[in-house]
């Protein structure tokens, strides 16, 4: 994408974190971003802005143990939900049906799911999990956020398709690259209420 924070890329007018803090903000409080380096470049959002606490850049399990450790010590809740913030359209029920599929699973993690492919970055995780996070993290250094799902008891959370001109599309759609920015620009204006 040529460098700098992708979330700050212009869709439809208005930053890509807005869009995707428009669609979460609702279902979660509190809200904040985990994001490295200078947080006054997210000043916009209002929001708390988390910086890994583990050092190295450990990637996206390092922003979920920090969330947890945030969590824990700012708020009573007892799971904390994680989204990518480069997914415009995430679902408006992502919160809800999560949590209730947590409800089956007590202690599990429940992670979406969408065209039979998992989206592991979309999940509610326990605060129960931290430690076991933090050794699988730091003790261990794996950084895949699928092996930790799947060492530990976890729920797949299907999700349908988003009804769009044309078709449907992937709600969990990322944008990645140029192209990808364009095609939002388009399903920003075709998805059906």
């Amino acid at each position: 994408m040529g460098g700098g924070d992708k979330t700050l890329l212009t869709l439809g007018g208005r930053p890509l974190l807005d869009h995707v803090i428009a669609r979460l903000a609702p279902q979660v409080e509190p809200l904040a971003l985990s994001a490295n380096g200078d947080p006054a470049r997210f000043a916009a959002a209002q929001l708390p802005v988390l910086a890994d606490t583990v050092e190295g850049y450990a990637g996206p399990l390092a922003g979920i143990l920090t969330g947890l450790d945030w969590a824990a010590a700012n708020s009573s809740c007892k799971a904390l939900v994680t989204a990518a913030g480069d997914t415009p359209f995430l679902p408006a029920d992502l919160v809800a049906r999560l949590a209730e599929a947590a409800t089956r699973q007590p202690g599990s993690i429940a992670v979406a799911s969408s065209a039979g492919r998992r989206h592991p970055t979309f999940a509610l995780w326990p605060l129960g999990q931290r430690q076991a996070l933090r050794h699988f993290l730091v003790d261990e250094d794996n950084r895949r956020v699928s092996a930790f799902i799947e060492r530990q008891n976890f729920i797949d959370v299907e999700f349908p398709l988003l009804a769009a001109a044309g078709g449907q599309i992937d709600p969990f759609f990322n944008i990645n690259i140029v192209d990808d920015l364009a095609v939002a620009e388009r399903l920003l204006q075709s998805i059906e209420p």
